[in-house]
């Protein structure tokens, strides 16, 4: 660890807190309907949307509706994109002659994209042809993204309405989102990432004669705009297989830093839009806290365990840090930060080999996942995940003093406790049940790369990456079979939306709720005891389910590499 190091990962922190409160401020208006700089240009096209859709925007739904609602628009965009892959010989803008994608690759990829996953079993560059990339992947980057942030919103008017009977209407929401929001920023930043040498082109891949006289086929495509929409709606599908680590999506050290900023920026402003709508932002500060404690601890750890090296490597005096897997234009310390970003928002994309990480430096963003990256997390999934914690530790503190707990004015009853962990336990299930299946099932087995307790991460880290949406691999596995397309698939199903239902349901439930004014017994949760008791709790429920699945892989994994033993690149 270097001056230099701990330098960059201040200085990111510092942008973060910086754009936090101006773009949680506009996201405010933008949701309440009020009028913005964008207004003028914007407002006519909005209204012309709903005609067209025939909605009604002064009419606003109950929380079951607005679920359908959603759920709805998602099986809509499910048929659309598998439709797509699944002809897509046939269409247009396929300069390469891609052939069309088998069934169950489609389904799975299908799955991915809707659910804000974007885990891929391909290689971008030699699957998809263009049409597919822009109008199926790009396409469903945004509206997945307005879709966790649409949610987010909705648990929060969820705290900041009393005796209300609706959380907002689901078509308004994701018009404006998209509209304001998601829009307008990724054109200002597909602008500045081409600047940085992305490319944004539709003209076939380029052949280049290499020095041995060789031939070399160069991809290019429309990768600017997939990759700006990637980052700040944290999907994370890579244009091309290698991710953010090929330097034609994440060229440079700016192009690196800007797009790790736009990982955290739309997640961390969101809880500056819960403080704002609950009115009092103290409230928001105290959540991005918590996150923010989580997030330095994990960065820590993972840029000391890459930096320490590995213990076969040490042993022979070289000791310059574990640089397996990594790009040489970004090194170990943006390489570290990088991981742990990716994985706590649920974004996915990449600019090193996770597979090729220390046993403890993996294991941090694997733990990232596994909480259910509420750590800033997914556009609108962290706060809402994260809001879910908070309802528990305030059960918990309700516990310790003997009163009914209550936060930002809302009491915490049996029903907002039963569905908040209803939702919290949802996520295990799925990470440590196919797991389990998938190590003791020959045909699962037999696609891991590496034995013993590296190959059992691999797996564990897969199905923890497509249950939490995340969609990042360690990369030894190989998912590409019947088996992993199916249940991947129903991990990110079962992770994205039955989830969203009980969480949707206990908006509803603190929506319908008498505020009630804070008396003296009130607990203050805007200061430092709260965020501690928020972060304890995570970890107390987070180290009782997954501890013991973390000790069969990377804890054990380190404890052996520390004894000379090697199971895995990186250990």
């Amino acid at each position: 660890m270097t001056p230099n190091g701990l330098i960059q990962i201040a200085l990111f922190c510092l942008v973060v807190l910086v754009l936090t409160r101006p773009l949680g401020g506009y996201m405010t208006r933008v949701f309440a309907g009020e009028r913005t700089l964008l207004s003028p240009v914007l407002a006519p096209v909005e209204k012309l949307v709903y005609r067209l859709g025939g909605v009604d925007a002064g009419r606003e739904q109950h929380w079951l509706t607005y679920t359908i609602a959603m759920l709805l628009f998602h099986v809509g965009g499910f048929l659309l994109l598998y439709a797509l892959m699944r002809v897509q010989d046939l269409l247009p803008f396929n300069p390469q002659g891609m052939a069309a994608v088998a069934p169950d690759l489609a389904f799975n990829t299908a799955i991915s994209f809707i659910t804000n996953t974007n885990w891929q079993n391909y290689g971008g560059e030699s699957t998809m042809g263009y049409l597919v990339q822009m109008l199926g992947l790009t396409h469903q980057n945004f509206l997945s993204a307005a879709t966790g942030i649409v949610l987010g919103m909705a648990l929060i008017r969820g705290f900041s309405r009393a005796s209300a009977q609706t959380v907002g209407n689901f078509w308004v929401d994701i018009t404006r989102c998209t509209l304001y929001v998601l829009l307008p920023i990724c054109v200002v930043f597909t602008l500045a990432l081409v600047w940085q040498g992305i490319p944004q082109t539709l003209g076939p891949y380029v052949d280049a004669a290499t020095l041995d006289g060789g031939k070399q086929t160069i991809a290019l495509g429309p990768v600017a705009s997939q990759v700006a929409i990637k980052m700040l709606g944290t999907n994370g599908g890579g244009f091309f297989n290698a991710n953010a680590a090929h330097p034609f999506e994440n060229p440079t050290a700016l192009s690196n830093f800007l797009q790790m900023v736009s990982i955290f920026a739309l997640g961390a402003a969101l809880t500056n839009v819960f403080g704002r709508m609950v009115g009092n932002e103290k409230q928001g500060w105290a959540i991005l806290a918590a996150m923010g404690v989580l997030f330095v601890a994990g960065v820590g750890v993972t840029y000391w365990a890459e930096a320490s090296g590995t213990p076969a490597l040490n042993a022979l005096g070289l000791s310059g840090g574990n640089m397996e897997g990594k790009e040489l234009r970004f090194g170990i310390v943006a390489s570290a930060l990088f991981a742990v970003i990716t994985t706590a928002a649920s974004c996915g994309a990449v600019n090193a080999m996770h597979d090729s990480f220390t046993a403890l430096g993996g294991m941090i963003p694997l733990i990232n996942m596994e909480l259910g990256e509420i750590i800033v997390g997914g556009v609108g999934a962290g706060l809402y995940g994260m809001l879910l914690f908070v309802v528990i530790t305030m059960f918990v503190a309700g516990l310790m003093v003997g009163r009914t707990p209550e936060y930002v004015g809302k009491k915490i009853e049996a029903k907002e406790v039963k569905m908040a962990m209803l939702a919290i336990l949802i996520l295990p299930l799925m990470m440590l049940g196919w797991t389990a299946v998938a190590t003791v099932l020959p045909s699962a087995v037999a696609s891991i790369n590496n034995p013993g307790p590296h190959g059992f991460s691999e797996i564990l880290y897969a199905f923890t990456s497509a249950t939490a949406n995340n969609g990042s691999a360690f990369g030894g596995l190989t998912g590409n079979t019947f088996f992993y397309n199916l249940t991947l698939a129903s991990s990110m199903f079962v992770g994205r939306f039955l989830m969203i239902v009980p969480a949707m349901a206990l908006a509803g439930a603190l929506a319908a709720k008498k505020t009630v004014p804070a008396s003296a017994g009130t607990f203050p949760t805007t200061g430092g005891l709260f965020v501690g008791l928020l972060v304890g709790v995570i970890l107390i429920v987070g180290g009782l389910t997954f501890f013991p699945a973390l000790s069969l892989g990377p804890i054990v994994e380190h404890l052996a590499a520390a004894a000379g033993q090697s199971f895995g690149a990186g250990g």
